[in-house]
């Protein structure tokens, strides 16, 4: 247990104290000099309070603060006792015995006690820090016009290497919507079952923006009209990186744009695209300034609750961990990225052992050269598929790690452009083990 003080020093005619670590009860503050004060015995952690001055809730503004899913605005304080003394004897010098004596040496905290330390550093770093000192000085950004025709954007966003892009509406002035991989994906399909949405002739002269229509008919139901009044999510530059991690997350996207708050001379509101990748860069390059409270990057996977597990490690996930043979059906593949809302799937050999990942952007393959217009999409296969993205592309290399790596080696991994996922194998075998995903990253961080 540790002794931890709370102070008010801002004056008042009376303070009470409450917090997390009161169940919330108003605990009473004597004055001490000039500043209110309070004593707790606490167990390290990380713990929230407010106080109560003269009858207004209030917080300490000089102090590290937290905002829960309601808005409400608390003080937050990390709470640690590393050292303890332990009794044990000195070892002998030249044969001389030295007399028994207490050695101070630090002890390695509580796993659990590891992550609450660690997310508030990540939460203090997060909170902090806007979305805008994330977006570079300088980079390449696309938009496509919502008159584009149909096949021209997916051939321009096969040639420029996009898995999404946003769509520009000229009469809007703004932003109105993105165009995806799944986007693609479901227009295959349409056009393979000869369901006449955009018939393959029409696709020339048939624009983003009727395509958009024809698919909130096929997939909104009832809800259609709804679906199309909805805004476009979206962040704006100044909100905080828990803020924009948050909204990618809870909405399962990979991306979110980045309006900007005091639009410019240019009129243009969007100033960039935000995702994981990108927060999850800036958070290392700060966690390699912080001193304290870093200790988990160098446990293992071993030991920390994160990622998505095959049944045999004997971990347990939210979700089911999914892998595919390459003789399978590359439609059974696209029905489980849709339905499970995953962006890849680990391909695996007869083994077991991981040959490949593909992923959902991968399909985009298919707009070169209209390959998918001379294909039947139910006759192929995951390696038919593989072998159409090498021909493009190149083999490429499957980013991997052990369970044996540790938090750090991951977040780094995931740092580097490009990478989303990380698949887990057997180090001898390259038996597939789990996968650990962006998402996954900062669903742990922010829990």
């Amino acid at each position: 247990m540790v002794l931890q003080r709370f102070s008010w020093p801002y004056g008042g005619r009376s303070a009470s104290c409450c917090g997390s670590f009161t169940g919330w009860r108003e605990c009473p503050m004597g004055l001490v000099g000039a500043e209110f004060q309070v004593v707790f015995d606490l167990p390290p952690g990380v713990y929230q309070y407010r106080f109560l001055v003269d009858g207004v809730w209030r917080c300490d503004e000089a102090k590290p603060f937290v905002r829960d899913e309601y808005g409400l605005i608390s003080n937050e304080v990390l709470v640690e006792n590393n050292v303890q003394p332990v009794v044990q004897p000195e070892p002998s010098i030249r044969g001389t015995n030295v007399d028994e004596g207490i050695i101070l040496t630090t002890m390695p905290p509580e796993p659990g006690v590891q992550i609450a330390v660690f997310r508030h550093v990540v939460s203090g770093i997060l909170l902090h820090n806007t979305i805008y000192d994330v977006v570079p000085i300088s980079s390449k950004l696309a938009a496509l016009d919502t008159q584009l025709p149909v096949k021209q954007a997916f051939k321009i966003m096969h040639d420029e290497g996009l898995a999404l892009v946003p769509l520009w509406d000229d009469h809007q002035g703004t932003i109105t919507g993105m165009l995806t991989a799944s986007d693609f994906v479901l227009m295959l399909r349409k056009l393979q079952r000869n369901i006449r949405v955009i018939g393959n002739e029409e696709l020339e002269m048939h624009p983003i923006s009727a395509w958009k229509e024809a698919k909130l008919q096929l997939y909104g139901g009832p809800d259609g009209a709804a679906m199309q009044r909805r805004p476009l999510i979206h962040v704006k530059d100044s909100d905080n990186l828990v803020d924009v991690a948050l909204t990618i997350i809870r909405n399962e996207i990979s991306s979110v744009p980045i309006f900007k708050c005091r639009p410019d001379s240019s009129g243009m509101p969007f100033l960039n695209l935000a995702t994981l990748q990108g927060i999850l860069k800036f958070l290392c390059s700060k966690l390699q300034e912080q001193a304290e409270g870093c200790s988990l990057l160098h446990n293992q996977l071993l030991s920390i609750p994160i990622g998505t597990w095959s049944p045999h490690t004997g971990r347990s996930s939210s979700r089911q961990l999914r892998t595919l043979l390459l003789s399978s059906p590359l439609n059974t593949c696209l029905d489980f990225l849709l339905q499970d809302r995953v962006s890849s799937i680990p391909i695996v050999d007869d083994n077991g052992s991981l040959h490949d990942v593909y992923s959902l952007s991968d399909i985009m393959a298919l707009a070169k050269n209209d390959v998918y217009a001379r294909i039947e999409l139910e006759q192929v296969t995951v390696q038919n598929a593989l072998d159409v993205q090498y021909q493009v592309h190149g083999r490429r290399h499957c980013h991997t790690c052990l369970q044996t790596s540790t938090l750090l080696e991951v977040l780094e991994g995931l740092s580097v452009p490009g990478v989303r996922r990380l698949v887990v194998i057997e180090q001898s075998t390259r038996f597939v083990e789990g996968i650990i995903s962006l998402r996954d990253i900062f669903t742990f961080l922010l829990g």
